[in-house]
């Protein structure tokens, strides 16, 4: 059986078809990334510290620069050549707690990009039961104190729902939620970093200590015999009782100085456990002072810095992202079509529920209506595009802010290594002289040219010169981490897949 399709019908849906080819006119600005002044290369470029290598040297390779929110973490603790040190990064990535958080935020990022996106589509629900209705006389028109009515009715129906996209609204909102995902997945890459530039900072912190704490202990082991000869000279009166306690207070002042220094191993080996994810109780690693490490890397240029670093890209995409919600926010001064309708079968009898001529529909909203234009609000839209605008105007403070410091952690870092050489040459130069003058000074002594006072300066002055030895060269593998880290990581040892 045909039924005729009445002409007003004919009309909405030709009015509905105008309004979807609108659909898509969004009222999004055209992001524009904040000027910026970008060097063409660091002040701190170009010295021995960074970019002079000797010819037997292979320093490794960087990746090519790409987004970082793109890019997997690379393995650039491998540099190093410290198998431990490979171990430990890899267990901090599969245990550390900051890790898990970093990847908990993306999954929950991407859920809600989801859910935005599931925002383009129509909404289906299908339902089933009884209602029971009782209407007054009055309501069916036959005036007051008439007889009430009471209808039970049998419905098997499904409705459907859509917003139609007409200026942007829905489509501003899905560019938004991805823009957040893609910031959450650089957050995550940067966190990633955090975690492997301090374990790698902590671990060698840990070696340095190492290294201190061996050397005091060969001095204080030496001040011990020194000490015990001094007593078996004083017994025989070749010497005055005061050497014997200057011998004494300095053996003293060493063992204080080797307890403290193994309070600061012991914090910096309970942090190594923390970001490892395991409790410190229990938690040890086999004694081995630090070596020399003499890493070189090439800093690159300035601008690779702005798609290297994680957090610079997580910053741009937290600009992309108001960006989009400001469109969001102008689209609520345009109206807004709702498509609804339902389909399915009303009965008073479940038994004559499934009959055809039960059939029921209804097209349009039940309340309200399909199109709606806002007109007054006393302003609050006006102060929403504000507020969105502001957000917006922050983020773009932000990204510079983040390139600044950017720029200025890769320039510290430079300075530190090249510094931090040139400091080590002098160091090694102070640390022999002294060790010669000590080794004087106690000869003298023991032929009676000098007092024992001389001895004591020169053994504090190379134990002092041999343990800022130490500590700077702690220092130069540190500052090296933080090169790579204030670079984006992106580094590859000779060798290494990437």
């Amino acid at each position: 059986m045909k039924y005729p399709i009445h002409r007003h019908a004919i009309a909405g849906a030709a009015a509905a078809t105008a309004l979807l080819l609108l659909s898509g006119c969004a009222l999004t600005p055209l992001e524009q990334r904040p000027a910026l002044e970008i060097p063409s290369a660091y002040g701190e470029a170009g010295q021995a510290a960074v970019s002079r290598l000797a010819p037997t040297e292979d320093p490794g390779r960087w990746q090519p620069a790409s987004p970082a929110d793109r890019q997997p973490p690379s393995p650039w603790w491998q540099v190093f050549g410290d198998p431990l040190l490979m171990t430990l990064e890899e267990d901090a990535l599969r245990a550390n707690p900051d890790v898990f958080i970093a990847m908990a935020r993306i999954r929950r990022a991407r859920a809600l990009a989801s859910r935005s996106q599931a925002e383009r589509l129509p909404e289906l629900d299908a339902g089933f039961g009884p209602t029971r209705q009782r209407s007054s006389g009055a309501s069916a028109g036959r005036g007051d104190g008439a007889a009430a009515s009471t209808q039970t009715l049998w419905r098997a129906q499904a409705s459907v729902a859509y917003e139609a996209d007409l200026f942007g609204r829905v489509s501003s909102s899905v560019a938004a939620a991805q823009a957040d995902t893609a910031r959450q997945q650089a957050l995550a890459h940067q966190m990633l970093l955090l975690v492997q530039a301090d374990v790698a900072g902590t671990y060698f912190s840990l070696r340095q200590l190492e290294g201190e704490l061996r050397l005091l202990r060969d001095t204080v082991g030496l001040r011990a015999d020194a000490a015990a000869l001094l007593e078996q000279r004083v017994s025989a009166g070749a010497v005055a009782s005061f050497v014997l306690d200057q011998a004494r207070a300095e053996l003293f002042a060493a063992r204080a100085a080797q307890l403290a220094l193994e309070q600061q191993h012991a914090l910096a080996l309970h942090a190594l456990a923390i970001l490892l994810g395991r409790p410190p109780a229990g938690f040890a690693l086999a004694v081995q002072p630090l070596q020399a490490v003499d890493v070189r890397l090439p800093a690159g240029v300035p601008s690779a810095l702005l798609e290297r670093r994680p957090d610079i890209a997580a910053a741009e995409r937290a600009m992309a992202a108001e960006n989009e919600r400001i469109g969001v926010a102008r689209a609520a001064f345009f109206p807004s079509l709702s498509l609804t309708g339902s389909l399915g079968y009303e009965s008073a009898e479940l038994g004559n529920l499934g009959h055809w001529s039960q059939r029921t529909f209804l097209l349009g909203p039940l309340v309200g209506t399909a199109l709606s234009l806002p007109l007054f609000d006393g302003g609050r839209r006006r102060a929403d595009i504000e507020q969105v605008r502001a957000v917006y105007e922050e983020r773009v403070a932000q990204y510079r802010k983040t390139v600044l410091q950017a720029f200025g952690e890769v320039e510290d870092a430079l300075a530190a290594m090249r510094l931090l050489d040139a400091r080590i040459v002098e160091q090694r130069g102070a640390e022999q002289a002294s060790s010669r003058v000590a080794g004087a000074a106690r000869s003298r002594f023991d032929e009676g040219d000098v007092d024992y006072l001389m001895v004591v300066d020169a053994e504090r002055t190379l134990l002092g010169n041999r343990q800022s030895l130490i500590q700077s060269e702690g220092a130069r593998v540190r500052a090296t981490v933080d090169l790579v880290r204030a670079l984006g990581g992106g580094w590859q040892a000779p060798g290494a897949g990437g």
